[in-house]
């Protein structure tokens, strides 16, 4: 847990770090948006390969590994590397972190617990979001920047560059908690020779998840969710400055209050659900999407802190426990680490795709109220498809599906 949190305060930290570099160094107005979809460019390109490498070595020496390589994206941001270049070599350590961080939890814990344990690794994961962005914001901010420029001279001469050297030193701080992390006695399974056994493998395990009655519904809904909220950081930015006019530095607040919101509602599902009672909270996930239109309206920051916070109260509480059933499911059909794998790639490729639409429609001109506006629809009318397929499974699989939610049922009673 603790690895986990330093490990994404850097992270998020550095995504406002590298807004800033951007705006200060005149680069297109496009290229901020796209900070979202570099970072999933490698969840997606190697998603065959991390799972089958989580699984394959222990997951304390998987997340050391994959901690230096962002450690490696940053100092190339610092040292004048193109930002979206550098940020991609960021995701390509968190691609590779994902599984490990996930699959160690189905190592170390019964069924029962995994509810309970996702919601406090997604709420410590929320907190170190909130405070990463706060932190970012405060490093580039007119109080600290200038004292951090002024003790790394002759290096570091502006805001951002003296900012992301101070991330640097969080990413090794993760590195070191990570030697930490214990021996879960889990028996390694092999990754295989050669890469089309690797794809092969994991094309077989993505179809098996989403075949499967209860992995389809969780990995669509967690797969929505993680896609529009990836690029809700960066578009509140955009909005936080159209709607309020604020900066770069001020936005950052703000935009950690929506994570702060998803932490409430992740601690409070791990206290009150159970795996077997996850689709019972798809219903949330079309609320999300009708008061992700409603901010279109805001231009009060009193008024859009309590709205942002409602709604990542509302989105924590959701994906939790769909989290939660689709680990359940993914540990019982092909392992932990290719499960986080199949998940991930799903979920940043629909980070990728959102971000690219966003990212085109910024090109051409559109606001971000119009980008708001897109994504709040497209949430509401998928998640309500996704209770159609639900009660269709009910439905046309009624034994298939009471059978899956015994399983879930007796594996949290037997433990």
């Amino acid at each position: 847990m603790s690895a986990q949190f330093f490990s994404s305060l850097a992270d998020n930290a550095l995504l406002v770090a590298a807004i800033e570099l951007l705006k200060s160094s005149g680069a297109p107005a496009w290229q901020v948006p796209a900070l979202a979809p570099m970072f999933a460019l490698f969840y997606v390109l190697l998603a065959p390969l991390v799972g089958a490498f989580a699984d394959a070595w222990p997951k304390g020496q998987v997340m050391f590994f994959s901690n230096s390589i962002k450690f490696v994206g940053c100092l190339l941001m610092l040292f004048g590397g193109h930002p979206l270049l550098a940020y991609a070599v960021v995701g390509l350590g968190a691609a590779a972190y994902s599984p490990a961080k996930y699959g160690i939890l189905t190592e170390l814990l019964p069924p029962s617990q995994l509810v309970k344990a996702n919601g406090w690794i997604e709420g410590l994961t929320v907190a170190s979001i909130v405070l990463g962005v706060v932190l970012g914001g405060q490093l580039i901010g007119p109080h600290v920047a200038p004292m951090l420029v002024s003790l790394g001279e002759p290096l570091l001469n502006t805001p951002s560059e003296a900012a992301i050297a101070v991330i640097a030193l969080l990413y090794v701080v993760a590195a070191i908690v990570n030697l930490y992390v214990p021996l879960t006695g889990t028996k390694p399974r092999p990754m295989g020779h050669s890469l089309t056994t690797l794809v092969t493998d994991f094309w077989r395990c993505n179809r098996l998840l989403w075949q499967d009655k209860l992995g389809q519904i969780s990995l669509a809904t967690t797969t929505l969710f993680w896609g529009v909220s990836g690029n809700l950081r960066v578009i509140v930015f955009a909005w936080a400055a159209a709607a309020l006019g604020y900066t770069t530095s001020q936005a950052s607040t703000l935009a950690g209050v929506v994570v702060l919101g998803t932490a409430v509602g992740a601690v409070a599902a791990s206290i009150w659900m159970r795996l077997d009672q996850a689709v019972k909270v798809i219903p949330l996930g079309v609320l999300m999407g009708v008061l992700l239109v409603g901010l279109n309206f805001i231009d009060n920051v009193w008024v859009a802190a309590p709205f942002l916070v409602l709604l990542g109260l509302l989105g924590g509480y959701l994906v939790v426990p769909m989290n939660a059933l689709l680990q359940h499911r993914g540990h019982n059909l092909m392992g932990a680490g290719r499960s986080i794998a199949v998940q991930n790639f799903n979920e940043q490729a629909c980070i990728l795709a959102l971000g690219a639409l966003y990212t085109l429609m910024a090109r051409l001109g559109f606001s971000a109220y119009v980008a708001i506006g897109i994504l709040g629809a497209l949430v509401a009318a998928t998640m309500w498809a996704i209770g159609r397929l639900h009660r269709y499974n009910l439905h046309t699989h009624p034994d298939e599906v009471a059978r899956l939610l015994r399983i879930a049922r007796s594996d949290c009673d037997c433990h």
